[in-house]
């Protein structure tokens, strides 16, 4: 089992991977949303430069806003600054694109982009279609070192949906999802096997899964109705229930679209969003409000014991290593959290203390 963290993207608070490192952490993600965070390859260059050990990438990139041959080329270059260190995580971009009043980019496109990034990593000339116009392409001057792709860079397909798993098996050397439950992941597992077998591949024990989550390490009286809990996994359990408000809106408005934790808050959180300042299609610029980053002080409310019980890693130490072992034994091969940015330093020591060596 690996651990890794991931961190509100803010271009001055790139220490915290060198903190990761100080802790023990095995890797740093970094989340890609333009209209929300700092440029996460500007972060990844910093923290190259200012670690030896920690793996780092993206968490994830994402394919509608980059054009395929710029995200080969942005993380070749962070390749070459941490040779054999970076991962590419990707994918259709759920915050990214909706922030901007978008769709995420259709799974059919995300395939084809897989497609070109992992040629383009592997040294390879490939066949690129940019605006209806086919040529192949390939990296220059490969010897003059302004990319490392000697070093082979991995890519973890971020998805939960049946296509999204089968486009991680087909191209990917792993995958990333926020969800835990054991028959859910199983099925994911199946789905991103079928995508493997299809494009003539079989994945071995070296296909990388990661659960992303977030977490609290109890102290003697806490429960999950704590300031300091809620502080710490708030912005993680908020930032959950605009992606299934989403989902939900755009599907037709299906209820059984919406987890169990949250459905008993439809109507109080449809009445928050009613009430927005902006008008109806302007409100993508408010939903996604403090996104993995703070919990906006009049969502509280919906950060239940439910709904954290259900979505983070919450308990004593004893009852958080279960959790994890259970993940593990569904086939999760790393942990990755990511509490409120402001909260991170004590939410990132406490569990490199208290959880991680029980896995060592």
């Amino acid at each position: 089992m690996e651990f890794g963290i991931t961190i509100a993207p803010h271009i001055e608070r790139w220490d915290q991977i060198k903190f990761a490192e100080e802790l023990g952490y095995d890797r740093a993600w970094v989340p890609d949303s333009q209209m929300i965070w700092s440029d996460c390859y500007a972060i990844l260059a910093l923290a190259a430069v200012n670690t030896t050990k920690i793996k780092i990438g993206t968490g994830v990139s994402i394919a509608g806003t980059r054009i395929a041959p710029v995200t080969a080329h942005s993380i070749g270059s962070i390749n070459q600054l941490a040779p054999g260190r970076a991962f590419l995580g990707l994918g259709t971009g759920h915050t990214a694109m909706r922030v901007m009043g978008q769709d995420p980019m259709p799974v059919s496109e995300f395939r084809e982009y897989l497609r070109v990034v992992r040629a383009l990593l592997d040294g390879e000339a490939v066949d690129y279609t940019y605006h209806g116009n086919t040529r192949e392409i390939e990296f220059l001057h490969r010897d003059r070192n302004f990319v490392n792709l000697d070093n082979r860079i991995p890519i973890y397909v971020a998805g939960n949906g049946p296509k999204a798993c089968q486009a991680a098996g087909a191209y990917g050397d792993g995958w990333t999802t926020i969800g835990r439950d054991p028959v859910q992941l199983g099925n994911a597992r199946e789905q991103i096997d079928l995508g493997a077998n299809n494009n003539g591949r079989v994945l071995d024990d070296g296909f990388h899964t990661t659960l992303f989550s977030s977490t609290s390490v109890l102290r003697p009286g806490e429960d999950l109705t704590s300031e300091r809990v809620i502080n710490e996994v708030g912005s993680w359990v908020t930032t959950e229930l605009h992606f299934f408000y989403e989902i939900w809106n755009k599907a037709g408005r299906k209820d059984e679209l919406i987890p169990p934790h949250f459905l008993n808050k439809r109507d109080e959180y449809l009445a928050r969003v009613d009430n927005f300042s902006l008008p109806e299609e302007k409100r993508f610029r408010q939903v996604h409000n403090g996104h993995a980053i703070y919990m906006v002080p009049e969502e509280r409310t919906f950060v239940t014991p439910e709904a954290i019980s259900a979505i983070c890693m919450v308990g004593s130490a004893e009852d958080i290593i279960d959790q994890v072992r259970t993940v593990e034994s569904a086939g999760i091969k790393e942990v990755n959290i990511m509490p409120a940015m402001d909260y991170a330093s004590d939410a990132f020591r406490d569990f490199a203390e208290k959880i991680i060596p029980a896995f060592r």
